[in-house]
Parts: C-alpha cells; structure tokens; sequence
C-alpha cells in the first residue's frame, strides 16, 4: 500500500500533521495511514501529562520510623528534632494524600525550627526533601519586604519553589518551602516607623501558611518579569520556618520564674537550667516579637541542640556524605588515596568551636586546609598523600580566618 500511495502522490506525507518524509526522521506506515516521530512524541506527551498528575498514595508515604532512621544516615544527633519532624511530614503528606474535605478537616503541620547558627537547620530539611523527592526552595525571611517596598515580596518564595519543580504547578504544589531567619522579622517594639520588613511581612505570610492562590510568573524570579503568570495554590505545601531566636532562653526562664511563684507552680529544682528550649511554648513565640496569629499557623514547635565537640567530630566521618568522605571520593576520582590523621580531624573541630562556626564552619576549615593539595595533587603523579597536624596546622593559618571570628 505504501508502494502505491508514493507511486500516486511522489511522496509519503503523515496523516495527521500533513509533513512529508524527508522534512521528517521517520514515517510508520499503518492500515491507510501514516504518522510521523514527531506526532508520535506530540501524542506520548500528551498521555503522559494525562497520568503524570502528581498524587499521593498513602502506601507510598515513608512511615516516622522511616523518615527518622533515613535521617540518621545523614544527620548526626537531634533525635529530638528528626522525631517531631518524622511525624509532623508523615501527617502531612496523609493529608494531602486524603485530601479530606469532610465535617473533620486535617489542618497543615506547618513547622517552626528553633537552633543556633550552625546546628544544622538548613541541612535536615534539605534531607528531608530529599528522601521525600519533592521540590525545595529556601529563602532568608530578611529579605522579603511588605509588597511595594525594596526587597522580595512575600510571594516570591513561591516562584523559587515553582522554579525548583521545573515550573510544573502541580508538582510545586506538594513542595516544601523553607524559610530562615524568621526571627529577624520579629515585631519592633516602640517603633513609630512602619514596619515593612517585620511586621507587615508577618502579616503577609499568613495566607501563604494557611493556603491561597497566588499569581507568580514562570520561568522568572522577578514578579515584574515580561512572562506568563501561573497560579499557584499553597494548601498543601509544607511551610518550615528556621531561626536563632538569640535571647529566647531569658523569655522562657522569666516564664517559668513566674509559674514557680503561683498556685500549681512548678517545682524550681525540676527545671533543666541548662537546657531551657525544652520548656518552649507559643507564648514565647510572642513575647520575642511573632505576632499571636502567625504562631498559630505554626503548630509544630521543635528546637536544635547545640552541636558540641563530639557531634562535631562525627559529623566529619560518620554520615553518608560526611565532609572526609568527599575529600577522599575527589581524591580517589584522580588516583589518589587521602588519609586524615585523627589529630587534625580534632584541630578542625577545635577551630570550628574557637570561631564560633558550628557544623557549617567544618567545611569552609577543611577547604583552607586542602586548597593548595587539591590544586597540586592532580598534576603531581602521587598515589596517596596524608594530612597531617602540622601541615594542617600551617594551611589553615595562611587563610587568615580570624576575620571569621564572631565575638561574644
């Protein structure tokens, strides 16, 4: 038939889009009909956009358990933290999957994230999405202004997530937003000015946290940007916030001061003096400056501890990706066998304690340390090199690191 066709018309042209063969790679020949690879690709993306809505299906949700084991093979200590996130991301994600619209209706497990800097906020929840395989976008709350002002609006944390999904809305949908530093928006007190990047940003946020649509611009960070605008829905996206809180430990002890005195007080002497974030509750939230209603639509409350000596040192060999074993796998991508000695494993914990850096600062120690080798190594032709304290020692202090040093 093929044969006849081409004798009649000189050429073979697909059915549907009317191409010849030789503006085309390929034409299939069927009863009567041809069609060409590119219709053949039109038709495969459109069913797959038929059955790629992206749905959750309970049986596919990691358990708590899961969740936390998967994150110990990551992250090391807060056991705390990964248990109340664990559970807080499995309710989550339920919700979504059953998507209850019923006289019962699950509310969002948005979560607030309370650590000092370093102890590891920004990574659990870059893990997290990881073993959820979802899209992830962080921002910095000092940076978002009230709309009309300089800095971003409280909108374009949206785009960044849609930008993360590949600009697929659906996607984005069911994404995790991460925003640090919520503490620096903290309500001002005793200001007669307006309060565009405190305040007024809380406000802002609300409908982000509890659920709204929001127009944001694809393939663009800018909202002003010349391109389309999509609508993106919030109700089933994780909102986490991060922060410091410096000074919060003063607002919880003068709480607890004022519980002992009363009736039903609690008993001095059971109070962890040393560990005063365990007693965290909303209304210190507010005292340090969140406005009630903004605490509110962040239900799940969990605190990191600080990261002492010895999780320090761990962090450097333990975890799947820990610091050392990066270093090795470049090293071994050239040839090479790295060796660490144990003192200057020790020498990177104690600097990264003196310069206050926390586990962030491990890695910005070790690039100091093994700038001049890494530049050297893969011209060098040597097979196996060993860091040791004095060479540490001498690398690290040419980077004149003091400018990192935080006072206080």
């Amino acid at each position: 038939m093929a044969k006849n066709e081409e004798k009649n018309t000189g050429t073979i042209k697909c059915s549907f889009c009317g191409k010849p063969q030789d503006e085309v790679n390929r034409i299939i020949a069927g009863p009567g009909v041809y069609i060409c690879n590119e219709c053949i690709e039109l038709c495969q993306e459109i069913i797959d956009e038929d059955f790629s809505t992206v749905e959750t299906d309970l049986k596919d949700i990691p358990k708590p358990q899961e969740i936390s084991d998967t994150l110990d093979e990551y992250v090391v200590g807060q056991e705390y933290a990964k248990k109340v996130m664990s559970v807080a991301v499995y309710n989550h994600y339920k919700r979504v999957a059953t998507d209850s619209m019923d006289d019962i209706e699950i509310e969002k497990s948005n979560m607030l994230m309370i650590g000092p800097t370093g102890s590891g906020k920004t990574y659990l929840v870059k893990t997290l999405a990881k073993i959820l395989d979802v899209p992830l976008a962080i921002t910095d709350a000092t940076s978002l202004t009230e709309a009309g002002y300089i800095g971003d609006d409280i909108e374009s944390v949206v785009s960044k997530l849609l930008a993360a999904a590949d600009n697929d809305v659906e996607k984005a949908e069911q994404g995790i937003i991460f925003i640090d530093e919520i503490d620096k928006i903290a309500k001002k007190k005793n200001s007669s000015q307006r309060d565009v990047s405190g305040e007024s940003v809380q406000q802002g946020m609300l409908k982000l946290l509890e659920g709204s649509d929001v127009e944001v611009p694809v393939g663009a960070t800018s909202k002003n940007a010349m391109v389309p605008l999509t609508t993106v829905n919030t109700r089933n996206i994780l909102f986490i916030c991060g922060g410091a809180f410096d000074g919060i430990e003063k607002k919880i002890a003068q709480r607890l001061n004022t519980r002992a005195m009363g009736y039903g007080r609690m008993n001095a002497d059971s109070v962890d003096r040393n560990n005063l974030m365990q007693y965290l509750m909303p209304q210190d939230l507010r005292s340090f400056g969140l406005i009630p209603e903004l605490v509110g639509r962040l239900p799940v409350l969990t605190y990191m501890e600080p990261l002492g000596r010895e999780a320090l040192r761990s962090i450097l060999t333990q975890p799947k990706n820990a610091i050392i074993k990066q270093y090795e796998k470049l090293f071994e991508m050239d040839g090479v066998k790295l060796v660490f000695d144990d003192e200057v494993l020790d020498y990177i914990v104690d600097k990264a304690i003196e310069y206050r850096l926390g586990a962030r600062g491990l890695r910005s120690i070790c690039e100091a340390i093994m700038m001049d080798t890494m530049f050297d190594i893969p011209s060098s032709g040597e097979r196996r090199f060993e860091v040791t304290l004095p060479y540490a020692r001498e690398k690290f202090e040419k980077k004149k690191f003091l400018a990192l040093k935080q006072v206080g």
